[in-house]
């Protein structure tokens, strides 16, 4: 009778555990199986991101017996004094710098009279705008505060689509909030984003599903780990409110914004001195390419960084510094990153055989010549 109890309590572990059988091996406590709870990446990453409150001033609108010829008279007469009203604005920030620098969206604090920044912690100060770009739009901000938790970088260059993430901001001021979503795809172009002001030089975003609505604009898009991936800035929504498309600045073209920001005042993006297209198939069929991977070059800029290296129209780029160009996004995200005396290598097909040159990066000149 033991021997039949004995049995029953196997075959039942059995079904229960089915990693059991044949000997397999219990997974250890400590290896990553998927998380049922992202508590741990929000205890890492909600320190690292702020709210920012800020003011301006706007003009208040005149009455409209001011137009009359015969009131203004009266009302100059009167000397009355410019009436203004103060225009509150709300999103969010994250700390990157244990030295105090905040990444946020430019259209957070474009015009801004008084920035604040308020902590996770509770602690609250006044913000100094260090600088900002339109195109890209992104701000960096500088707080003289001590004890600050900056936020751990992602590698946002290999996020894949389907990878779990988590958005972090002050939507509609209620405080700070997280949702959680998935990347739904990567590299996307030619979207109609001037509204925020994202959308002039960069042309490279995450998107996600993860709720993201006004007062998360400048706050972080993190990684399962809790590891910035990138800067949200806009929702793809006519209502303003979140629809299940939205999209973040990839973190390390945010950072290298930054970077210029701080050293330069403004951004200095990197120039090859090529104009290029992605590889579609007629024009890999007409160059003979075994595949559409990497971008062609269809106009070189004279004494510019790649005719300097020997580059010419109708090759092909397939990598820069290593990293494969598979199509025209691709292309774009890597060459945003350049910085003017950077030295990287460049491989391309011409005629079939394959090429490496190495060229110096430099500033985009005022005026080019192309050949």
């Amino acid at each position: 009778m033991p021997t039949g109890i004995g049995l029953a309590v196997a075959a039942a572990l059995l079904l229960l555990f089915p990693q059991l059988r044949d000997g397999a091996p219990t997974p250890a406590a400590d290896e990553w199986q998927g998380p049922v709870s992202y508590s741990r990446a929000v205890s890492l990453a909600g320190p690292a991101v702020v709210n920012i409150y800020t003011r301006k001033a706007v003009p208040q609108r005149q009455h409209p017996l001011f137009n009359d010829p015969l009131f203004r008279r009266l009302f100059d007469s009167m000397n009355l004094p410019q009436r203004e009203r103060m225009q509150s604005n709300l999103g969010s920030g994250v700390i990157v710098s244990d030295d105090g620098y905040i990444l946020t969206n430019h259209h957070v604090v474009d015009q801004a009279d008084a920035i604040v920044v308020l902590l996770a912690d509770g602690r609250e100060a006044q913000a100094q705008l260090v600088g900002s770009d339109a195109d890209f739009d992104l701000a960096v901000l500088k707080v003289e505060l001590g004890k600050l938790t900056s936020i751990e970088v992602g590698e946002p260059e290999k996020a894949q689509v389907g990878d779990v993430v988590l958005a972090i901001g002050n939507p509609f001021g209620v405080g700070q909030t997280v949702t959680q979503g998935i990347i739904s795809a990567t590299g996307e172009r030619n979207l109609n984003l001037a509204a925020t002001g994202a959308g002039g030089y960069l042309q490279n975003f995450l998107q996600t599903d993860a709720a993201v609505n006004p007062g998360n604009s400048g706050g972080a898009l993190v990684d399962a780990r809790g590891r910035l991936l990138g800067i949200n800035t806009s929702i793809l929504n006519q209502s303003g409110y979140s629809g299940g498309i939205s999209f973040a600045i990839p973190a390390n073209i945010a950072f290298k914004v930054m970077q210029d920001i701080i050293e330069y005042g403004r951004v200095v993006p990197g120039w090859l001195g090529i104009e290029a297209s992605a590889v579609t198939p007629q024009l890999a069929r007409a160059f003979k390419l075994n595949s559409t991977n990497g971008v062609i070059i269809t106009a070189i800029y004279n004494q510019g960084p790649a005719h300097e290296a020997g580059l010419k129209p109708g090759d092909v780029i397939t990598h820069i510094d290593g990293q494969p160009i598979n199509d025209g996004r691709r292309g774009i995200a890597a060459m945003a990153t350049l910085r003017p005396g950077d030295t990287v290598s460049i491989t391309f097909i011409r005629n079939g055989a394959i090429n490496t040159v190495e060229a110096t990066v430099s500033e985009k000149p005022k005026t080019q010549r192309r050949s």
